[in-house]
């Protein structure tokens, strides 16, 4: 499940870079015409896809299995595509917005379970502690 969580912080990514040239290709020309909620969309975007990336490789570090890593892997990544796509809905659906907080809740709860498998896996996965020289 963590292969998942990390490919879609890459795909997202590849499409949050895509998203922001063309936005540069827009603004070039006619100066700072872009609604905010795109901007402020495309921000979230790269943010939550790149924590998708490194939570995807630290979850294999925690305790979590079962439903509670599903829980962890899959709300993070409707939260982390929701998010931004409600933050682009407002421009046509204002209303659609209050659902922000239903994704934000999934991403909450994700980083919460994400957290408490940290916490509550000891030692394990960690390997030597000791220091060589060659460190």
């Amino acid at each position: 499940m963590s292969r998942e969580l990390r490919a879609s912080g890459y795909v997202a990514l590849t499409v949050q870079m895509i998203w922001g040239l063309v936005q540069v290709f827009l603004i070039s020309p006619m100066g700072s015409g872009l609604p905010p909620a795109s901007v402020g969309a495309h921000t979230h975007f790269g943010v939550l896809s790149i924590l998708a990336v490194v939570t995807g490789f630290a979850i294999e570090r925690t305790a979590l299995t079962g439903t509670l890593r599903s829980v962890a892997v899959w709300g993070f990544i409707a939260g982390q595509w929701l998010l931004p796509a409600t933050i682009l809905m407002e421009m046509v659906a204002p209303p659609l917005l209050i659902t922000a907080y239903l994704w934000g809740l999934l991403l909450t709860i994700s980083m919460a379970l994400v957290a408490w498998g940290t916490i509550t896996a000891g030692g394990r996965g960690q390997g030597s502690t000791r220091t060589t020289p060659a460190d």
